[in-house]
């Protein structure tokens, strides 16, 4: 006995076509929800990382000022002598009031260095400055114009720089025991200066120290030895 062989309609099969197309594209549509959702995830994960990572946000841009002794800022000064000549020489040392330091610690934010050069005979100044004062010379290194030099000036005597032994600090504080203490006392915000040159009568190197923004104004004068650190008078 022949059985008759089971046959799909048309319409049965066009249903089941339809259901497996909108399951697919549902399917299709799910995943690129989950897509997009990792995706998402992972970007916010790496933004929080990012910025955790960043600095907070501080006023960075405006530096605090650098407070060096002279030894210090006299270094810097020097490199840059050395690459305008290279016998250049210094003959005075000298610190820059400003108004964000006293010189109470022998420390300055802006240090000038004077060189000369015997055989160019020609004189030039270097400027160092970590000053955040308004009105200071810029930061870093800053060059003065050229002069002419004379060796036989007894006022711009070069010296070797093994001579300076005795840091700005030091000398400040010799120089606090000799009257010092007693003008900051009475007057604790007056500045302290600090110029170094060569004597050329005693034929040594010399630290000024200076109560006051300058010679011509100060409270007191104090002169130190710069190789030894001794005492050597009260010069006002």
């Amino acid at each position: 006995m022949n059985r008759a062989t089971p046959c799909h309609s048309p319409s049965a099969a066009f249903s089941a076509e339809k259901s497996r197309v909108r399951n697919e594209k549902s399917w299709s549509i799910r995943r690129s929800m989950i897509a997009a959702g990792c995706a998402l995830f992972l970007f916010s994960l790496l933004t929080a990382c990012s910025d955790s990572n960043k600095p907070v946000e501080t006023n960075s841009e405006v530096k605090g000022p650098e407070l060096l002794t002279a030894r210090s800022g006299f270094q810097k000064t020097y490199v840059a002598a050395r690459g305008w000549n290279q016998d250049a020489r210094p003959y005075r040392i000298e610190s820059i009031a400003t108004s964000d330091g006293n010189g109470h610690d022998g420390k300055w934010a802006v240090w000038r260095a004077s060189f000369g050069s015997p055989t160019q005979r020609s004189a030039k100044s270097f400027t160092w400055s970590g000053s955040a004062a308004e009105g200071a010379p810029s930061r870093g290194i800053n060059p003065g114009a050229e002069d002419s030099y004379s060796p036989s000036n007894s006022s711009t005597l070069v010296w070797d720089v093994a001579f300076l032994k005795i840091d700005s600090d030091k000398a400040f504080e010799i120089a606090q025991k000799h009257g010092g203490d007693k003008v900051l006392e009475k007057a604790p915000d007056t500045p302290v200066t600090f110029v170094c040159d060569w004597n050329h009568n005693t034929n040594e190197l010399v630290w000024h120290i200076i109560y006051g923004t300058g010679r011509e104004n100060s409270k007191l004068n104090v002169a130190v030895n710069a190789s030894t650190g001794e005492f050597i008078r009260v010069e006002k």
